[in-house]
């Protein structure tokens, strides 16, 4: 989680949101990719920090699928982000701070968690959520 809160600090410091995500392959251990938002820099609605991680790992390993993966992000994923994740076939998500507003996994709505879908990764919430948290609060309060 320390690596996707530095990420998220270099959104922030773009004038983005900051959130940030790191993919990890399927040892736990070795860092695949690492994004963060970049929908101001890139005029890309879809760049959010977990879809430039998804792409970027999936470039890394040469396939789309990434079974055994696990996302780390600083902020629970919204509805575009859980689909990506679900679709990726991630294994895991593992994610700091909730967003009762827009989250997509569990609290708003839980789409990675759905019986419908044909995946359904495992999720790990609250990891370091209070410095996830102020990262934002800090970003807001200051707009």
């Amino acid at each position: 989680m320390r690596l996707a809160l530095d990420e998220a600090e270099q959104a922030g410091r773009g004038g983005d949101v900051p959130v940030g995500a790191v993919l990890l392959s399927p040892d736990g251990t070795t860092v695949l990719a690492a994004g963060h938002n970049e929908r101001e820099a890139t005029g890309d609605p879809t760049a959010h920090a977990e879809v430039l991680a998804l792409r970027r790992g999936a470039a890394e390993l040469g396939q789309w699928r990434l079974s055994g993966c696990t996302l780390v992000v600083t902020l629970e994923p919204c509805t575009m982000c859980a689909g990506a994740l679900v679709q990726s076939r991630v294994d895991r998500v593992v994610y700091g701070a909730r967003d009762e507003k827009a989250g997509a996994a569990g609290s708003l709505w839980d789409v990675v968690r759905d019986r419908r879908l044909n995946h359904r990764p495992e999720v790990i919430e609250g990891v370091l959520a209070e410095e996830c948290a102020l990262l934002l609060t800090e970003f807001f309060r200051d707009r």
